[in-house]
């Protein structure tokens, strides 16, 4: 029972139900092993988040957890970041509210290898926030595109690598906007460093970037025609075909993702063609093959071999094929206005086949970023709150290191370096801020190995930067000889090649490669590519060539090519930009309140339920975990707020439970001292209780476990006790209802049994005495019966005699009177027997059609139809001969009818029922709206503006007579949004007033109006086109919408045909042009379904296109 209480309890802290120490700071011991396998531990029960204080480590499980669910949404929502379990979810909220509820600018550090899982930290990070801020429209309309920015970006900047199948070749850093509600408004992309080299060659086992395979594989075959590409991957040499297909993943299902992406985002459809066309001509670079050829000075040079790709390349850039061909056969060297030009040999020609291929990707995604900007970025000009999100590639050590992980590496030195420094700020404030004793720590400053990579003048990158501008041969040798001079003495920097004898016979270290002692350990960079790739040439001629193509993007991408803006000023290095980066980067990281995610990778595999001990070792310590917890537990290993802690252990004292009237710092000193704990081991801060050793903090919860325990048993005792006496209650009640329900019944039956007894002999003593009577009765009853029955038969004998004489009577008269009328009629006959025979056939004839008339107007008298002119029953013909008499009375009756239901009508009705009849005109069967406005009576003054004094200034401002007021929705030109305004008609002006003020926004002569233009779909928008040159067509024509359209438009053209004697143009069609201002554009009707029920919506499309769609 005490097991089931105990299960019972809330869960209110990250302590309760702990799978092994959710937070290392209470970890005890403190060592390599036992911080690794409390890792373990967890990451085997499912629980991935781990807290450092309030850094969060995510180990990336490679399957997908139910931990990430609406529901979980929830339950983080507005919670303390050490109530529930750890999870990433909590540190978003954290970060949340810091920056709606206090106004602090917030960054979310995540950091780790390549595959530990960093993009996808970075997309629950967005997800909760997009979750959790406000709902609305256009609040939904800027979550969606900045989480759809996100696809675009992966499909190209990310690659398959052996590590990890959506590895980020680049860094990237979004800063997202929120106003003072906490509603996002925008952002802003950084982009940092991409690997451009993987364009164009990649190592084993790996992919190039994914928007390669994501064509071929998912775009249309008419789309791969237009691009001049094929579905084979084998086909281009730029795509490694080891790796082409990753198992899991659906290139063709990204591809639909991606455009889909674009869309959302922002993208024009000729944008997002352009794109695919720069895409398509970076993957047919790496088709063009050289052949050396011989001059007559006996230089080498190199032809193209097959001009065909070279061909399709120029159509799909629209660049001059002999300008670009000689581009690649040719360098022009431009000094002090002289000019020498060059050939390339093969070798060469290959180089720069490369670079333009690297360059032309690296400067499309660029472009990518700035276009994702310009659509995400926050459209008001507010104060505005940020929260920036960092996504960037952790510390790299392969086998083989260039230059690429040694700028990799600078940036997570610099990163250490401030996460250290942050770290440090933020424990100090908060021993400030309570009022606790500050004590120095002691810990690892990398500062001066960043100095040793980027010191202005001894650095490593000046020295790279020094030998790339020195005139003469520069070669990767004499970079490193020259590192050798200078570094040789630093204690982070070896090489076989110095004076340092320590390392001459270090045969680990290679003569052509350095060792850089990092934080995270010792990395060996192999020097050769170092010149090259940090001066990142792209030669003159092939700029000029891109800046002459006619498509336009290429063109935008390369400005130096301008000839125009020659600039001879040697470009920016690599290595230059990049430190410049991230000391903006830096500067932008130190005004925000951090909050960090350390990324590890259980396993090289990408397997679930796989724990390298050895691979996440490596990575604790280059990412400097252990030394953050002793960072963190150097002075106060655990602190909690007065209210929780009371709240959690006053069980523990008599005094504090079960409740504590005073202030709840008050109860904790009283708990502290009735438990004994030494005073060395807590202090009392002004909010908080910080306690220093986490053996004080376990031996609390034990004993708080052992007294809940006892608590149990006693609620199970005092239960058990309750329920005893309840049930003995219950059963004494009722023996008590048993017994009187008894003794009830048992009288019940012998009242009974008596009463039944009596009623017999009552009804025996009745009978006797109602038989008796009924004798008496009997008798007196047949004495009456004789004497009447005797009566009866005298009296029938009498009436028998009367009836016979009276029926005798009654014949002899009927016989008279039937003698005289044969006399009567025989004499007749015989006088009028002659004139009878003469005329009989004529009157009968006569007689008999008069009575069929007679019958016929009598029968219609009573089948006449109803007298609506609108109903066409009519009697049936009785006789054919009839027939032209029934067709022309049908007639008659039908004009008699309709002359009496127009007597009826009013002026002003006959007024309407015109307009009605110019309405079916000018709309039956071309617009849809028109049926329904068909039985609805046109009204004109929807407005009563005269009663109105709320439009007393309009009033005063009109003094013609209006002829129709109603209020419309007009359309803004700029976005499609639509406003209310007063749509007043008078004999010679349309205004259009404020609804608010009633003030007169314009006036238009209906002189100026030339057409009305609509759709012919069930909607009531519709446009009013001015003439040109006309005041009033200063701003454009006017698009409104309007639930009594019908009506509006047959006023508008009748007052017109009155004023102006001509006749105003309908145009119906579900695509017509206006103009706006200088532009004309497309007005165009489209079906969809809405979110807001059958109510049309209008979007500005671009600066073209305007849509209406219709339910």
């Amino acid at each position: 029972m005490s097991k089931e209480m105990a299960k019972m309890e809330v869960k209110t802290s990250l302590l309760d139900y702990m799978i092994g120490v959710g937070d290392m700071v209470l970890l005890e011991p403190l060592n390599e092993d036992s911080f690794i396998n409390n890792l373990k531990k967890r990451f085997d029960h499912n629980e991935v988040y781990t807290y450092i204080g309030s850094v969060v480590i995510s180990i990336n499980p490679y399957r997908p957890l139910p931990i990430y669910t609406p529901e979980k949404v929830e339950e983080y929502r507005n919670r303390n970041f050490y109530e529930l379990s750890p999870h990433i979810f909590a540190l978003s909220d954290e970060a949340y509210r810091s920056l709606r509820d206090q106004d602090k600018d917030q960054c979310i550090l995540i950091t780790g290898e390549s595959g530990a899982g960093k993009t996808e930290a970075s997309k629950f990070v967005m997800s909760y926030v997009a979750a959790v801020c406000g709902k609305g429209a256009e609040v939904n309309q800027v979550k969606e595109q900045l989480l759809q920015s996100n696809p675009v970006l992966e499909a190209f900047g990310n690659a398959k690598t052996v590590r990890n199948d959506n590895s980020s070749r680049f860094g990237k850093y979004m800063d997202i906007e929120f106003d003072f509600k906490g509603d996002p408004l925008g952002g802003v992309i950084s982009n940092y460093l991409l690997e451009k080299s993987r364009v164009v060659k990649q190592p084993r086992g790996e992919r190039n970037f994914h928007i390669f395979y994501q064509i071929l594989s998912g775009a249309s075959e008419d789309f791969l025609c237009k691009l001049k590409l094929e579905r084979d991957f084998s086909r281009y040499n730029y795509l490694g075909l080891d790796s082409a297909k990753v198992n899991g993943v659906d290139d063709a299902a990204n591809f639909r993702t991606v455009r889909n992406a674009m869309q959302i985002v922002g993208f024009m459809d000729h944008e997002t063609q352009s794109v695919f066309e720069v895409v398509a001509a970076v993957l047919k670079l790496g088709n063009i093959e050289f052949k050396p050829e011989s001059r007559v000075n006996g230089l080498d040079e190199s032809k193209i071999k097959d001009k065909n790709e070279l061909k399709e390349i120029c159509e799909l850039t629209g660049i001059d094929q002999s300008v670009l061909e000689r581009a690649f056969s040719f360098r022009t060297v431009e000094a002090k206005q002289e000019k020498v030009s060059t050939t390339l040999n093969v070798a060469q020609a290959y180089y720069a086949r490369d670079a333009l291929a690297k360059n032309l990707y690296s400067r499309l995604f660029s472009w990518l970023v700035t276009r994702i900007n310009e659509s995400i970025k926050a459209q008001t000009k507010v104060r505005k709150k940020v929260m920036g999100v960092l996504d960037i590639y952790g510390f790299e050590i392969f086998e083989d290191n260039s230059f690429e992980q040694f700028i990799i590496n600078y940036c997570n030195e610099k990163l250490q370096q401030i996460f250290i420094e942050l770290t440090l700020k933020e424990e100090q404030e908060e021993y400030i801020r309570e009022g606790i004793e500050w004590t120095h720590i002691e810990y690892f400053n990398n500062a001066i190995i960043c100095d040793l990579i980027e010191n202005n003048q001894t650095g490593i990158l000046a020295m790279l930067d020094e030998e790339c501008l020195r005139p003469g041969t520069v070669t990767d040798d004499t970079f490193l000889e020259k590192l050798n001079q200078v570094c040789a003495t630093h204690q982070h920097f070896e090489s076989r090649m110095s004076k340092c004898s320590r390392f001459l016979n270090d045969t680990t270290l290679p003569h052509s490669c350095f060792r850089i002692q990092h934080y995270a350990g010792k990395v060996m960079y192999q020097v050769e590519g170092f010149v090259d790739k940090n001066n990142d040439l792209l030669y003159r001629d092939l700029s000029q060539a891109m800046w002459k193509a006619s498509h336009s993007l290429i063109k935008a991408l390369f400005p130096e090519g301008n000839p125009a803006k020659i600039n001879l000023k040697r470009p920016p290095t690599a290595g230059s930009q990049f430190k410049a980066s991230v000391a903006t980067l830096m500067k932008n990281l130190q005004t925000k309140n951090p909050n960090y995610i350390r990324c590890i990778k259980p396993n090289d595999k990408k397997a679930a339920h796989i724990f390298n001990d050895a691979l996440v070792c490596h990575q604790i310590r280059y990412l400097g975990l252990l030394e953050n917890v002793r960072v963190r537990r150097a002075g106060y290993a655990f602190r909690q707020a007065y209210e929780p802690c009371l709240e959690r252990y006053k069980m523990l004292c008599k005094q504090t439970w079960p409740h504590w009237r005073g202030p709840a710092r008050a109860g904790v000193e009283v708990l502290f001292n009735e438990l004994e704990i030494p005073e060395e081991e807590f202090s009392f801060g002004r909010s908080k209780i910080f306690i220093r050793n986490p053996r004080t903090l376990f031996k609390l919860e034990d004993l708080r476990k052992q007294r809940l325990e006892d608590l149990a048993t006693l609620i199970e005792k005092i239960y058990r006790g309750w329920k005893c006496r309840t049930h003995f209650l219950l059963m004494k009640k009722s023996q008590i209802v048993i017994a009187a329900w008894f003794r009830r019944y048992a009288q019940q039956k012998k009242y009974q049994k008596i009463r039944s007894s009596a009623v017999i002999i009552q009804s025996y003593i009745r009978g006797w005495k109602a038989r008796k009577l009924l004798r008496e009765l009997k008798h007196q009853k047949r004495c009456n019966e004789a004497a009447t029955i005797i009566a009866a038969y005298w009296h029938g004998t009498q009436a028998r005699r009367e009836l016979r004489r009276l029926k005798e009577e009654a014949r002899n008269k009927q016989a008279i009177a039937v003698i005289w009328a044969y006399w009567l009629g025989y004499k007749v006959r015989r006088e009028y027997r002659k004139f009878f025979r003469a005329n009989a056939g004529r009157k009968i004839y006569e007689f008999t059609l008069q009575r069929l008339m007679q019958k016929y107007f009598l029968e219609m008298k009573n089948k006449m139809p109803s007298l609506s002119p609108i109903d066409k029953n009519w009697p049936a013909r009785p006789y054919l001969f009839l027939d032209s008499t029934h067709k022309e009375l049908k007639r008659i009756f039908h004009l008699w009818r309709c002359k009496k239901y127009r007597d009826q009508f009013t002026d002003q009705q006959k007024l309407i029922y015109e307009e009605k009849l110019e309405a079916s005109e000018l709309f039956k069967d071309k617009k849809a709206l028109y049926p329904a406005s068909v039985g609805q009576p046109f009204q004109g003054a929807y407005l009563e503006i005269s009663k109105n004094p709320k439009y007393k200034k309009l009033k005063d401002a009109v003094d013609e007579k209006i002829i129709i007021a109603e209020v419309v929705n007009k359309i803004n030109r700029a976005n499609g949004k639509a406003t209310s305004r007063i749509f007043l008609l008078t004999k010679n002006n349309v205004l259009l007033a404020d609804q608010k003020s009633g003030n007169i926004k314009s006036e238009v002569p209906l002189g100026d109006v030339t057409k009305v233009s609509m759709s012919s779909q069930n909607d009531g928008f519709f446009a009013v086109h001015l003439k040109e040159g006309s005041g009033a067509a200063s701003k454009g024509d006017f698009l409104f919408s309007s639930d009594h359209l019908i009506e509006m438009a047959t006023k508008l053209y009748r007052t017109t045909l009155s004023q102006t004697k001509q006749k105003l143009n309908i145009e119906i069609s579900d695509e017509f042009l206006v103009q706006f201002r200088q532009d004309k554009v497309c007005v165009k009707f489209i079906q969809g379904s809405q979110k807001n029920g059958n109510i049309p919506t209008c979007k500005r499309k671009n600066n073209r296109l305007l849509e209406v769609a219709v339910p």
